[in-house]
């Protein structure tokens, strides 16, 4: 009896805390996209990059993340939440303009080589999201576009 008294004790302290975490709510934020400020406005993305930069990399790297109604439970919105804001802190292509001169290369050349490593996605995005993994080809049409945009950007 004392047994059961304890596990219904801890079954109903395990959902107090469970429903209680669903009160810290961080804001899932999507700021405005301005057209004229994006990379592929400002910049000539090729077709073949821009359809990898799309379905791989936009949620996290971009201000028209998609909000999956997982992102509305805690804990798991905490850490989505918080991958979003590190993603866009990192480098947002919905923000391309704001980018100096000498930041732009290094950004070009960091998609390139964490593709290619395969740090870009991160494993856990790409727990939920299997058709954002990353091909040989993909990483060939960004790392091509990426070099040939830092080119460009020397030449200016």
């Amino acid at each position: 009896m004392d047994r059961e008294r304890k596990v219904v004790r801890g079954f109903a302290l395990f959902l107090g805390a469970a429903f209680l975490i669903q009160l810290v709510r961080p804001a899932r934020t999507n700021p405005p996209t301005y057209p004229e400020r994006t990379l592929s406005r400002t910049s000539h993305v090729t077709r073949e990059a821009k359809a990898v930069l799309e379905r791989a990399c936009r949620d996290c790297h971009s201000n028209d993340t998609e909000w999956p109604w997982y992102t509305n439970v805690a804990p798991v919105s905490w850490f989505v939440i918080d991958h979003v804001n590190s993603g866009r802190r990192h480098f947002t292509y919905s923000e391309w303009a704001k980018y100096d001169e000498d930041q732009k290369p290094r950004i070009l050349k960091d998609i390139c080589d964490l593709t290619r490593k395969g740090d870009m996605p991160v494993s856990t995005y790409l727990w939920m999201h299997a058709d954002a993994k990353v091909s040989g080809a993909d990483t060939t049409a960004l790392c091509t576009w990426t070099d040939a945009e830092r080119l460009e950007l020397q030449r200016h």
